[in-house]
């Protein structure tokens, strides 16, 4: 069964591979952008979707508000770049944990850890969501399983993961600058179609939209700003990934800093005037996007049903735009269909890098900070993709509902970083004697303080209007993240301390008492094997120990022990009700208790089977025994194994002395002469007890 699962394994994920973990490849401007930034450039392509499907609910009058709600998104995202790009000068050498975690303690940091752990994930699962949405509007057909192929791909991402590979470099380039180019062009020849009168309009625009109330009501009252807040919060995902280039920070080329602070620049650029470009076609066209199409749109009074398949955003937009030229529709949506599994690439980088950050600083298993045979972090990895796969099934694959889990952990990390970056200015502030320092410092915590607010704001609206609306998921999962990985880093202290050596010079092993117990229910050849190595690792005492269940064993043992002549006595246990766990193990303690100062060393014979179905057959009173002696203070367990099948010693010729009676007598002298030689001559090395004895249980 070993054989079979290693085999999978190897076809699925390759050969190991031998060496170390690969180095940082260093990135100049043009190769870092697409690599480090396509994971929030991405963002275009389901955000201005979610703005339209939460205003929708107020009618389709509502998404009038699009434009002001993306406008007030780039201003949030000026902001948080012009945050990071002092955070990239501050901590060139990591991203929001190390911040929160230097400035404000490892509580502050654990939160940031969860939320970003939490984002990472979600990532991966809206980002997959959102792709095979797109591929849906190319294969029309495969819009029933997006589910499927959801799930399909980031299984394959996992996969490729698995296999390793070298650090962030030419894999992200080239899609990411087509989907730029593509989105580019689009607006181009949509705006110049707007404004020569040629633009058309959707297919959606002609459908009326039901707003929840049963008719159009606007965005008026108090119901209708809290409406405009909601699409604020659902238009505030855009800014997710930004963090992703202060990350990144040690792949860029010299000067690093500087380098990541102009990639952030240029971003900001780029990803607002698309993220507005975008909004502003959507609204020209006249699309229509709704959270349930089949009963939210309506054809001359008549909803559309179930057969109706509502396309994204941009697949509408450039459906319309390149109407007379249907390849380049193809073109746009391919290119944001593969920039969104770009973007959940990301996450399959950064979720084993800060897990692998928290299994080094003990606040996750060790497990997650080691590579694989691939040297790939194959842990965090399938940890990641198990938990995409729960949210993608679990919400049926929809970007709209994911991402209303999706924003409060961004901002929770952004927050939160943002703060300690004020701390970290404060400081400076105080020991800073240089005018030019001190100007450059109080600039910056000035900034910082600008994006605390920003954030904090967005945080605290993201919290009122999407809590009821699956943001509590996410903030419970933090909560017991927190928890976890606060019993977690408890639990490796308590380990450190009971381990520790307080007194190095007492603490230095010293000749010590051993008494070995080699349990037998017969006289066979893994017996006289498990004799042969108890004896061979010099004892100060040996015994071999059996019990008695009624059946006549105990009495053939017992004949079959003088008969053999074996130099080693046989205690057996009397067990009325037939147990062998609870005699051995109370006789075992009471040998502990008889010499508290002896290590007491049970040899326990069992078999290594060929197939995984004759694990049932054997070896089962010895994992129950093996279970119960782990647990019993001051006893070491000392399975001593013996192979079954055509390959294994029990086809070893007859002629052989492994393992046999003459073994024994042979090993039993040389262990006598080496304790004599090495004990004083008042010990007497050898059992108290009898060469057989019987004794109840």
């Amino acid at each position: 069964m070993r054989d079979f699962a290693d085999r999978v394994k190897r076809l699925l994920v390759g050969r190991p591979v031998p060496g170390r973990a690969p180095g940082e490849t260093l990135l100049p401007k043009r190769i870092a952008l697409p690599v480090f930034a396509s994971d929030a450039l991405s963002k275009v392509g389901y955000v201005p979707d979610a703005v339209l499907v939460t205003l929708a609910v107020a009618g389709a009058a509502a998404t009038v508000a699009a434009p002001w709600i993306a406008l007030a998104v780039v201003g949030v995202l000026v902001i948080v770049v012009a945050s990071y790009r002092q955070t990239v000068h501050a901590y060139p050498s990591g991203g929001d944990y190390e911040v929160v975690s230097t400035n404000l303690g490892d509580r502050a940091g654990l939160l940031a850890a969860s939320a970003q752990l939490s984002e990472y994930v979600l990532t991966a699962a809206v980002s997959t969501c959102a792709g095979a949405g797109y591929l849906a509007a190319i294969v029309p057909a495969l819009d029933p399983y997006r589910v499927e192929i959801a799930v399909g791909l980031v299984t394959v991402l996992a996969l490729v993961n698995l296999r390793g590979g070298r650090e962030p470099g030419g894999a992200p380039v080239l899609p990411a600058y087509l989907f730029m180019g593509a989105v580019g062009a689009m607006a181009v020849v949509g705006l110049i179609q707007e404004l020569t009168g040629a633009l058309g309009r959707a297919p959606s625009a002609s459908y009326e939209v039901v707003s929840q109330a049963g008719r159009n009501q606007g965005l008026t009252g108090l119901a209708g700003a809290f409406l405009v807040l909601r699409a604020f919060a659902s238009g505030s995902a855009a800014l997710a990934g930004v963090n992703a280039i202060a990350d990144g920070v040690p792949s860029f080329q010299r000067p690093k800093s500087r380098n990541a602070a102009a990639v952030l620049a240029l971003f900001g650029l780029i990803a607002a005037a698309m993220l507005l470009s975008v909004v502003h076609l959507a609204g020209a066209v006249g699309v229509h996007m709704v959270e349930n199409p089949a009963t939210d749109l309506v054809d001359h009074g008549a909803p559309l049903g179930e057969d109706y398949r509502q396309d994204p955003a941009i697949g509408q937009i450039a459906a319309v735009v390149f109407a007379g030229f249907r390849p380049m529709f193809y073109v746009v949506t391919a290119a944001t269909g593969l920039i969104l599994v770009l973007a959940a690439n990301t996450a399959f980088n950064r979720f084993p890098a800060l897990a692998g950050a928290l299994g080094r600083d003990e606040f996750l298993p060790r497990q997650l900070s080691q590579r694989g045979d691939r040297l790939s972090r194959s842990n965090g990895i399938i940890v990641l993709w198990a938990g995409a796969v729960v949210f993608i099934v679990g919400f049926q694959a929809s970007p709209y509902r994911l991402i209303q889990l999706f924003v409060v952990g961004v901002f929770i990390s952004f927050t939160l970083s943002q703060i300690g970056m004020v701390h970290h200015w404060s400081r400076e502030l105080a020991t800073a004697t240089d005018p030019g320092k001190r100007r450059r410092t109080y600039r910056s915590r000035i900034v910082n303080a600008i994006g605390v607010a920003a954030t904090g704001t967005v945080l605290v609206v993201v919290l009122l209007t999407k809590f009821t609306r699956g943001a509590w998921i996410t903030v419970a999962i933090m909560a017991v993240l927190y928890l976890v990985m606060s019993a977690i880093r408890s639990h490796y202290r308590r380990v450190s301390e009971e381990i520790a050596i307080g007194d190095l010079h007492d603490a230095r092993p010293l000749p010590a008492h051993v008494h070995a117990i080699v349990l037998a229910s017969r006289l066979h050849r893994p017996t006289l094997r498990a004799l042969t190595y108890a004896l061979s690792t010099q004892p100060t005492s040996i015994e071999a120990v059996s019990v008695d269940i009624g059946d006549g064993g105990a009495a053939r043992l017992l004949r079959d022990w003088e008969d053999a002549e074996l130099p080693v006595p046989l205690t057996v246990l009397d067990s009325p009700h037939r147990d062998v766990t609870r005699p051995v193990v109370s006789y075992v303690r009471s040998v502990r208790r008889d010499s508290p100062r002896e290590l007491v060393v049970v040899f326990l014979p069992e078999y290594l089977v060929r197939h995984w179905w004759e694990r049932a057959l054997h070896n089962q009173t010895a994992r129950r025994l093996k279970t119960a002696l782990l647990l019993t203070p001051g006893v070491v367990v000392a399975p001593v194994p013996w192979r079954l099948g055509p390959l294994g010693e029990s086809h070893i010729h007859r002629g052989s002395r492994a393992g046999t009676a003459e073994d024994i007598m042979d090993v039993d002298v040389a262990t006598r002469s080496a304790q004599e030689h090495r004990l004083a001559p008042s010990h007497n090395p050898s059992t108290n007890r009898p060469p057989t004895t019987q004794e109840n249980a």
